[in-house]
């Protein structure tokens, strides 16, 4: 029987670097065939656009109301190339909701598309009915309405599909947007703001020499992608930006740093600000990691160039990601204060849990493939966990391409304190409130974190996704 289970068993068969994306070894797959040839990696060709900021429909005295149609679009990824994609309001990636502390976002998604979706706020504390569980699906022709709260403090999340053995398909193909929270804490403290805060959205694709975008394994995705578009440049002035970076690869991981080899300034991760800012040289990013890095583009002086490369591409790949261009001068009154925020300390850990991340012979956690059926984890509104996570996924032989042991641990509702990696104090790698943590191949880490606010059913799983569609998660009930 040709199914999931039995393709991955013959994958595994054929060793770690045969495993492809469910829908290519479906012959499920987009448009064009997998081998054939890949349009040319060619930098700087495109002027890096900023996603768009969604205008809601209506407003009332507690609300904010949206509503975006999932449509069928053409993007232009690589130079004259246009690609089918799959988007969020005909966005490629979808358009930005600004979201304020304290007040509600409605949001309306319309299914126009010809696949199933289930809309999912990443980092986002909602009630489980609008937390775009795997099998809370709309289904063609459909709608659904999700209610975000907002009641968290500022931080970068992002909205993405997550139909079950569809999300990373859809994913790839485009659906993925932001949704930004800020609050007056963060107004407060005089950070780059305005033009001078700019997300930037990486991923990997393949685009064909006929402008089809196919999801085929990592290894063979030698398109980088900002903002939608293939290695582009951004036009700065020579003062201070905020910078908010997104790893949305589906199934890789990147290692960003300034060529030049300079130091930025980390002020964020996935659950908001740091408490105190951190000099970086390099982020190591899985998919669904979020930092906000400060990058003072004054040192470069006006006609200056520097490029931000990713030391994780392959020695088949090209290294850079985006070229800033140092194009004027502008004033600069921002700041970057010495202390951003406060962590409540932690309460004391009443349970532990271990769990163990395996691809092969199946995609598991604890044995484990995902059954929506299966309560795996019964949590206790209020109380804190202790989680010890693995990946028990050996290293590949030098040189080839690894990033299918990789995994990217990821926790619904609530987020969590990296306290341990490999048995060891966490350094800056590991700082902030996470909800996502990266484990290379045979990894630990030790995640605390507490239950709540709210009561119902949750999830945590790989944000590979092509990991989490094989069945690699497991459903979490948090009870009163």
């Amino acid at each position: 029987m040709l199914n999931r289970r039995n393709i991955l068993k013959a994958a595994a068969a054929g060793g770690a670097a045969a495993l492809l994306p469910w829908n290519n070894m479906l012959g499920n797959s987009p448009a064009g065939a997998a081998g054939a040839a890949a349009a040319p990696a060619v930098p700087f060709a495109h002027a890096m656009p900023v996603p768009r900021v969604l205008s809601p429909v209506a407003r009332t005295a507690t609300s904010d109301l949206y509503e975006i149609r999932m449509q069928e679009a053409k993007a232009e990824i690589v130079k004259g190339l246009f690609s089918d994609v799959r988007t969020y309001g005909g966005s490629f990636p979808g358009p930005t909701i600004k979201a304020t502390q304290g007040r509600e976002v409605v949001v309306r998604q319309i299914n126009e598309l010809t696949e199933n979706t289930a809309v999912h706020l990443h980092g986002g504390t909602v009630l489980s009915e609008h937390d775009g569980l795997p099998m809370d699906t709309i289904a063609p022709g459909g709608e659904r309405t999700y209610r975000y709260p907002n009641q968290q403090r500022a931080a970068s999340l992002w909205y993405h599909d997550h139909a079950h053995h569809l999300e990373d398909t859809n994913v790839f193909m485009g659906m993925q947007g932001l949704y930004l929270i800020s609050d007056q804490h963060e107004r407060s403290l005089g950070l780059p703001s305005g033009t001078y805060d700019v997300p930037l959205v990486i991923r990997d694709a393949r685009i064909e020499e006929d402008g089809t975008l196919l999801y085929t394994r990592p290894s063979d995705c030698n398109n980088m992608l900002v903002n939608g578009k293939e290695r582009p440049y951004f036009k700065v002035a020579a003062r201070k930006y905020r910078l908010r970076l997104y790893n949305a690869c589906v199934n890789r991981y990147v290692r960003l740093r300034l060529a030049d080899g300079s130091e930025f300034t980390q002020i964020g991760t996935d659950g908001g600000l740091l408490e105190s800012p951190v000099q970086r040289t390099e982020l190591l990013m899985l998919g669904g990691e979020r930092a906000e890095i400060v990058v003072d583009f004054s040192r470069y002086g006006v006609g200056g160039s520097v490029v931000l490369e990713n030391t994780g591409a392959l020695s088949t790949e090209r290294p850079e990601v985006l070229r800033f261009d140092v194009v004027r001068d502008a004033w600069d009154s921002s700041v970057v204060p010495s202390r951003l925020s406060e962590f409540p300390p932690l309460p004391a850990r009443t349970v532990e849990r271990s769990f163990e991340l395996r691809t092969f012979p199946e995609m598991t956690i604890n044995g484990l493939s995902y059954d929506p059926a299966r309560v795996d984890v019964t949590a206790r509104l209020g109380t804190t966990e202790l989680w010890t996570v693995r990946n028990m996924e050996a290293p590949v032989e030098p040189g080839k391409p690894d990033f299918h042991v990789w995994h990217s641990f990821h926790t619904h509702l609530t987020y969590f304190r990296v306290l341990e990696r490999n048995g060891q104090p966490v350094g800056v790698r590991d700082v902030g409130l996470k909800d996502t943590v990266t484990l290379g191949p045979g990894e630990s880490v030790k995640i605390a974190m507490t239950w709540g606010p709210y009561t119902g059913q949750y999830l945590y799983h790989c944000h590979q996704l092509g990991h989490s569609s094989g069945g690699q998660m497991g459903r979490i009930d948090v009870v009163a």
